[in-house]
């Protein structure tokens, strides 16, 4: 044959192959792709689509062969995968043969949560030596696959998957994966050398309940109205006409509270007004962390500054972020408005409001939870024109205008992705088949209203899955939310502390574990940048539980106390070695019967902790660690930090918010 002949040849099939293709009848879903990771030891489901009446499916590890009916145009096979290793195959073919290749089997772990979960080594997070960490991420048998954010009213059977499916670790893949995800793999595979698969399905902001099934949430009645709204059209349109209604109302109420406003004039914005009164913020910040602790409601900041020529009466451009709404002024001229704590705010100055000397800015922020106030970088503030950037880093003049104390609660209905079992019908049910070594959550931050509540929504999360994935024993190992916001002075209530309480408690369900985070946070940010010791303080609970390794995996957890005259003798499990981490025992607070705390002396005995103070002289109960942002030192052989805890059962203040 010419050669001219085979080049015909070759040309023609390789046209029937794009036919054939193109012509495949066999479907699978999202997740099953090339590069994949099937969890070792295990019986798994392969399952699909056709237009066939059956379906061949071979593995490569057994070269065993299934014939799988095709019924109402779906089908499916249990394959039995070996103790790890690969890489293998899987063909499928219903006449048309599909091939995915490179598969390993090993570990597939579920890594779950909102978005300190979410979190990427690079992108908005920008971890802690993130640079040298992806340059570093060459581990082509931990595979990583990232679900998309969706969700719906009703239950879905597909994964919305980015990349196309499964990809291998490099430097290439990592960057915008879950940093938390990452190191915890990491970990594991340094240690055991065993193909680790991560299906990363999290979203930040989220709820607990949008991650539950509405079949557990009917069981407690909290959500039942939302429920209903979210199956039917008619209830939905009366709960948003109501929500609305009521919005209005709050609505108009926080502005007739608002001092800085007279009817519809915004009075502190008048370039003119008298401001000496006023406090000093520095900004860019949150104002918890600037004296307005715990503080929700609406503050007005005003700055003045000197623009040179090249802002006279030209067209300028303001940037800032804020959180969570903003009102602009500039000179008493209204600017705009942006509402959500997560947009740039991007303001154009039209031309002849600025001018050459003086000028004033004023912003007004409402923060409705949370952190409050101007964020960000202090490049990420500054008013522009032409090729002229003036930073507004620095000193503000501030005032409160309104506190949400003083108003009735604002209304609330959860919309979108944060709609009860709105995100678990889109980015769980369609997992429920695959089979899993585990589950790493990281969770909590956006419940912190309706912490006590939590002590239900978790481990109702915990045993919902562990039902819906047919696996009673799933291993659950979550993240104890870290330290965050302002330090206090003195004991006091703590939402957070409210929440670390419930996470603690889920420790009573089998087959879960805790990885304390109170001593790697950071007070101004509630996205701590060590991801590293989070993901590494889950591995060595997965290690020590899961993977035959010895491990000292838990700091110190409390167990019993007991009271003895002025002394009250606190007891705790994994309380080996246990000791102040550095210098005296801090943290420790004590309480009488008129339930004020103060802070305690506490000394250890053995392996066991004295709590006492000359303040309290009929102790009833202990704290540790009871704050937002605490700073107690106990720790034992293991040097990661014991959990906060308290020993009464007082109403905290998420006492009966739901």
């Amino acid at each position: 044959m010419k050669v001219y002949q085979k080049h015909i040849v070759l040309v023609v099939l390789f046209i029937v192959g794009l036919v054939n293709n193109a012509m495949a009848t066999v479907t699978l879903p999202s997740f099953f792709t090339s590069n994949m990771v099937l969890q070792q030891k295990a019986n798994l489901p392969i399952w699909g689509k056709s237009t066939e009446t059956t379906v061949k499916v071979t593995t490569s590890w057994d070269k065993k062969n299934q014939i799988a009916k095709v019924v109402n145009g779906s089908w499916e096979v249990n394959v039995k995968t070996p103790v790890y290793g690969g890489p293998y195959s899987i063909t499928i073919n219903d006449g048309t043969e599909l091939e995915l290749t490179n598969i390993l089997i090993g570990e597939v772990w579920l890594c779950s949560g909102q978005s300190n979960m979410e979190m990427p080594l690079a992108g908005w997070g920008k971890i802690d030596n993130f640079k040298e960490e992806i340059a570093a991420a060459n581990y082509p048998e931990i595979r990583i696959i990232q679900a998309d954010h969706v969700e719906s009213a009703q239950p879905l059977t597909d994964l919305k998957v980015q990349n196309g499916g499964w990809q291998l670790c490099s430097p290439e893949t990592i960057g915008e994966f879950s940093a938390t995800a990452y190191f915890f793999a990491r970990k594991i595979y340094k240690e055991k050398h065993i193909p680790i698969g991560l299906i990363h399905s999290s979203w930040g902001g989220t709820l607990v309940e949008a991650w539950t099934s509405a079949g557990a949430l009917k069981t407690i009645h909290d959500f039942d109205a939302e429920l209903k709204a979210m199956q039917s059209a008619e209830d939905k349109a009366a709960l948003e006409k109501k929500y609305n209604a009521d919005m209005q109302v709050w609505t108009a109420q926080l502005e007739k509270a608002d001092k800085g406003m007279q009817g519809t004039t915004a009075m502190w914005a008048m370039p003119d007004l008298k401001d000496e009164s006023w406090k000093t913020m520095e900004l860019p910040a949150f104002w918890e962390n600037k004296g307005l602790t715990d503080f929700d409601g609406v503050v007005w900041f005003r700055k003045t500054i000197t623009l040179s020529d090249n802002f006279d009466g030209k067209e300028a451009a303001l940037s800032f972020f804020a959180d969570d709404d903003d009102k602009v002024w500039i000179n008493g001229t209204y600017i705009g408005t942006t509402a959500g704590y997560t947009v740039n705010r991007n303001y154009t100055i039209p031309a002849n409001i600025l001018k050459k000397g003086k000028n004033t800015i004023v912003i007004r922020i409402y923060d409705g939870a949370g952190g409050g106030g101007i964020y960000g970088t202090p490049d990420e503030l500054t008013i522009k024109s032409g090729s002229e950037t003036v930073s507004l880093e620095g000193a503000w003049k501030y005032t409160i205008g309104a506190n949400l104390k003083d108003l009735a609660a604002k209304p609330y209905m959860p919309q979108g992705q944060n709609r009860p079992s709105a995100i678990y019908n889109a980015m769980i049910n369609p997992l429920l088949k695959v089979r899993l070594a585990g589950v790493i959550w990281y969770q909590g931050e956006s419940n912190e209203k309706r912490a006590e509540q939590y002590q239900t929504l978790f481990p109702l999360l915990i045993n919902d899955w562990r039902a819906k994935f047919n696996n009673e024993k799933l291993p659950f190992y979550f993240v104890q939310l870290a330290n965050y916001k302002a330090k206090k002075s003195e004991p006091s209530q703590s939402e957070w502390a409210e929440i670390r309480e419930a996470q603690f408690k889920a420790l009573a369900l089998t087959n879960t574990g805790m990885a304390v985070a109170t001593d790697i946070g950071n007070g101004e940010d509630i996205h701590p940048k060590n991801k590293q010791d989070i993901g590494g303080r889950l591995a060595l609970i997965a290690l020590d539980k899961q993977y035959g390794v010895k491990t000292n995996y838990s700091g110190p957890l409390y167990k019993s106390y007991a009271v003895n005259g002025k002394n009250v003798t606190v007891d705790f499990t994994f309380n080996e070695g246990i000791k102040a981490k550095s210098g005296i025992l801090k943290g420790f607070a004590i309480a009488g019967a008129d339930k004020v705390f103060y802070w305690a002396e506490a000394k250890i005995e053995g392996n066991k902790i004295i709590v006492s103070s000359d303040k309290v002289s009929v102790p009833v109960a202990i704290r540790y660690n009871w704050a937002d942002n605490p700073d107690g030192n106990l720790t034992n052989a293991s040097g990661l930090p014991a959990s906060s805890f308290r020993t009464d059962a007082w109403p905290g203040i998420t006492h009966g918010k739901k």
